[in-house]
């Protein structure tokens, strides 16, 4: 009896100490992504002037051995989260998970789109959130390959159809190509090699953003190179090749064009950082916005 005495005080006091110390519930983020928010949220949001939707596209596809298949999805949410804060009249859309690419038995990481499918889904989703009640709606994409014209010409032929309105849609690629032009010129100030597919760029932002989430294998940047960049521009889009270069090695073939390694949670900052600044800049000047916020 004595021993029941004794416990039970005890007990009380260690759970009484366990629920002082709970932590508090974390507050909650400013709600900016659609598929978070309630529909009168939504309505109340409308109301107060954030009439602005930004429908952002990521893309599932093999990243090289060293980084998730969602890479694009995952870095998309965060950058679309972040530009609709920036702006302080925007919702983010749900991200697109696919867009045009082809799957591949020999890397086994990518389901893709065709462009025309990709074009019905961009002309379906904006006039869906013109009804919900935006006036604005901006399309922009994370997949290099996947920024085909159908984004441009799609906006253009929506924003004829609804500008009459008042209403807008427009492209906004200095998200993405801007920005990756703009980053590859900083990698090569700093006698860092540019690249395509899965080197530092998209390495480097996925450490930066969830390098502690799992989306990156980091046992496997000290090994992440792969084919050699063709051509002289960086990351090999479009340019023709040297005629006096040596032959190159033979492929890789492991999903990462050019030279991971160098990657760091620093230079994912810094590409991060720009791809915001860029959109933000790019959105007001198409749209006639206001400053950016915070």
């Amino acid at each position: 009896m004595r021993r029941l005495i004794f416990t039970i005080p005890l007990l009380a006091l260690l759970a009484a100490t366990a629920f002082a110390q709970a932590p508090k519930p974390a507050a909650r983020k400013e709600l900016v992504e659609f598929e978070m928010m309630t529909w009168p949220e939504v309505k109340a949001a409308l109301a107060a002037g954030k009439t602005t939707a930004l429908f952002y596209t990521g893309g599932t596809e093999q990243r090289g051995p060293q980084n998730v298949n969602g890479g694009h999805n995952l870095m998309a949410r965060d950058t679309v989260r972040a530009i609709a804060v920036r702006l302080g009249n925007a919702i983010a859309l749900p991200v697109l998970p696919y867009t045009p690419n082809n799957a591949s038995a020999q890397l086994p990481g990518t389901i893709g789109l065709t462009n025309e499918l990709l074009g019905a889904i961009l002309e379906r989703i904006s006039e869906q959130a013109i009804v919900t009640g935006f006036k604005n709606v901006v399309l922009m994409g994370d997949h290099g390959g996947g920024q085909p014209n159908v984004y441009r010409d799609t906006a253009a032929k929506l924003d004829a159809k609804y500008a009459p309105q008042g209403i807008h849609v427009v492209y906004c690629d200095d998200v993405y190509t801007k920005r990756q032009a703009d980053f590859d010129a900083y990698l090569k100030s700093e006698n860092l090699p540019t690249g395509g597919h899965a080197s530092i760029p998209d390495t480097s932002e996925m450490l930066y953003l969830g390098g502690d989430k799992g989306w990156v294998r980091k046992e496997l940047i000290k090994t992440a190179v792969g084919d050699p960049v063709a051509g002289r521009g960086g990351r090999g889009r479009g340019e023709p090749a040297d005629p006096n270069a040596p032959p190159p090695p033979p492929r890789v073939n492991n999903g990462i064009t050019g030279d991971a390694r160098p990657s760091t949670a620093e230079l994912g900052k810094r590409e991060f950082e720009m791809t915001i600044d860029y959109a933000v800049k790019q959105i007001q000047a198409l749209l006639g916005g206001a400053k950016p916020q915070g």
